[in-house]
């Protein structure tokens, strides 16, 4: 079992790495002396309660919490302003007479971004634990605090920044995943690996996807590291102020304009998208002289080989793509900003590209 600090003084907290966790989630809560509630609200999607509710129930009646689960639909369109009203409705029900709880998110970055947003928001704000299922809300999205839901045409445009008391990630649960989901999930890690991480890039390359889904020490260095390097721009820059957590969305920009572009369809997993969106920031990068043609071929060859697609299909349509991806939050003072790579460990925050380079990066990704 490995644990990373999250610094951040009164808000700190722990995400705890480990093979099997998810029998002792509720003795591990009632060692966090601020959990001290009676009660914890479990927001999940059906898939994950069919495989999981058990266990975690089991878990924690031994620790004397009792449990209450909400559904909201398998889908990235949940993060939306109706799913959120409805679980405020139901969080006001549960809490009637008085009763305390404390929100756990039991699923991956849908759950936890709109369970973390609705913690933050019901009563001015309530505790919440993130146990996440999936690859990618375990090396990336769980930590950091971020919450939120998209809008029709902007991705995570409304949310608040609010800290989770702890991440219990349960290495286990990630070799059930469907291998689309998994693949996906290792788009975010190779972010990593490009951003602050030489050595992860290079583990990616000699590795095959399927070997990683079934090695339970390779899943955990994959978790453990990404955990790590995110913790470190979190402390550094908690609120996205400076800059320098922005470099975290490498890929992103352009990544969630094709998101918000299909409707949150099933077209493009997260992943997926941002495996484009990291093409295209290397094609812009090339354009304006960051980085070289080598570059931009290894990184291709290794999405390639991990399964991410790296061109857009036709089905998504370019004008609204470019259109939305000026509604990127990273923008600032009518300036675009976009976080472009340099070499392997290496990116920076490029302000006033111009639209005629995004659109021929773009447009240079296409089928």
């Amino acid at each position: 079992m490995e644990t990373v600090k999250v610094n951040l003084g009164k808000r700190s907290y722990e995400i705890v790495i480990g093979n099997d966790l998810l029998p002792r989630a509720g003795e591990f809560i009632r060692k966090k002396s601020h959990l001290n509630h009676s009660s914890a609200v479990i927001l999940t999607v059906p898939p994950v309660r069919r495989l999981l509710e058990q266990k975690v129930k089991n878990s924690f009646d031994k620790a004397g919490i009792t449990t209450f689960f909400i559904e909201v639909p398998d889908t990235e369109k949940s993060k939306s302003l109706t799913q959120y009203s409805k679980i405020l409705n139901q969080l006001t029900r549960i809490s009637k007479g008085g009763n305390s709880f404390f929100m756990v998110t039991l699923g991956g970055g849908v759950v936890g971004d709109l369970g973390g947003f609705a913690a933050a928001t019901f009563k001015r704000g309530i505790p919440y634990i993130h146990i996440p299922t999936t690859l990618l809300a375990q090396v990336d999205s769980a930590i950091g605090g971020k919450t939120g839901i998209d809008l029709s045409n902007a991705k995570n445009m409304v949310g608040a920044i609010w800290q989770p008391s702890a991440v219990l990630s349960d290495v286990s649960v990630l070799q059930s995943l469907p291998g689309r989901e998994f693949i996906s999930g290792l788009g975010e890690v190779i972010k990593y690996g490009v951003i602050a991480d030489e050595k992860l890039f290079r583990f990616m390359e000699q590795c095959q996807p399927r070997e990683i889904q079934t090695d339970i020490a390779a899943l955990a260095y994959l978790v453990t590291t990404c955990s790590r390097c995110k913790a470190k721009f979190v402390e550094e820059d908690e609120r996205d102020q400076s800059g320098k957590r922005s470099l975290l969305n490498f890929g992103h920009t352009i990544g969630h304009a094709i998101e918000s572009a299909s409707g949150y369809s099933n077209l493009y997993k997260h992943g997926e998208a941002i495996s484009i969106g990291m093409v295209c920031a290397t094609r812009i990068s090339l354009a304006l002289g960051l980085t070289h043609e080598e570059f931009l071929s290894r990184l291709i060859s290794l999405l390639e080989k991990t399964g991410l697609p790296v061109r857009l299909t036709s089905k998504v349509p370019v004008k609204r793509m470019l259109k939305n991806y000026l509604f990127d939050k990273k923008f600032s003072n009518s300036r675009t900003r976009f976080v472009l790579p340099v070499k392997i460990g290496r990116v920076v925050l490029q302000e006033r590209v111009p639209e005629q380079v995004v659109e021929e990066a773009v447009k240079a990704c296409r089928s």
